[in-house]
């Protein structure tokens, strides 16, 4: 997307935003439990292959990371729950700072519904959901996002792909979208490997 490398360059360069956010991680986990070994399948970041235009029109941004999983039959609204609901507390942890980081902004932030909730996951309210496919998106007069989470079958292995897509409408849209980049992109890949887990 025409937006992903300015968004990437202004971290890296002018924030060195990966160096810290793995620090921030690092700190968060170091006050928890003990690190865990690193899991032998890991999600990892691919172009992203939906209909981004079609599924959010005008968006600027989308990423995607995709977990290739080790056994067993799973559908996308299974996935979802696992990955939202089941965040390691550091996540959380790093969830809360998040939100305090980009209060100023004055982005909506609803209520965790409660698990199991036919209409929402987390805080996400459900757009639409099938086996295969689920997206769950909010709207704001900043930005509109959705997180599109696709099962199926790739080169001959089930496999988890999550989606991120965001249109920015204003400048403090841009602004926020610069400040979550280090931590959506550390979040966003221990999500999805969430999903490999019962």
């Amino acid at each position: 997307m025409q937006n992903r490398g300015f968004i990437c360059a202004f971290n890296e360069e002018r924030l060195n935003a990966p160096c810290w956010a793995t620090r921030l991680k690092a700190r968060i986990m170091q006050r928890g439990r003990p690190a865990r070994r690193r899991p032998a399948i890991e999600a990892r970041e691919i172009a992203p292959e939906v209909e981004t235009q079609a599924l959010l029109p005008g968006a600027q941004f989308a990423d995607a990371f995709r977990l290739a999983l080790p056994t067993g039959r799973l559908d996308a609204p299974t996935a979802a729950r696992r990955m939202i609901d089941q965040m390691p507390r550091w996540v959380s942890r790093l969830l809360r700072l998040r939100s305090l980081v980009v209060a100023p902004f004055g982005l909506k932030h609803p209520a965790t519904a409660p698990a199991g909730s036919p209409d929402r996951i987390g805080i996400f309210p459900i757009l639409t959901q099938a086996p295969d496919r689920i997206v769950l998106g909010l709207d704001d007069k900043h930005l509109d996002f959705r997180l599109v989470v696709d099962v199926a079958e790739v080169e001959g292995r089930r496999s988890v792909t999550a989606t991120t897509i965001v249109k920015t409408h204003n400048l403090l849209g841009r602004a926020y979208l610069a400040t979550i980049m280090p931590f959506h992109r550390i979040i966003a890949r221990t999500m999805v490997n969430q999903a490999a887990r019962p």
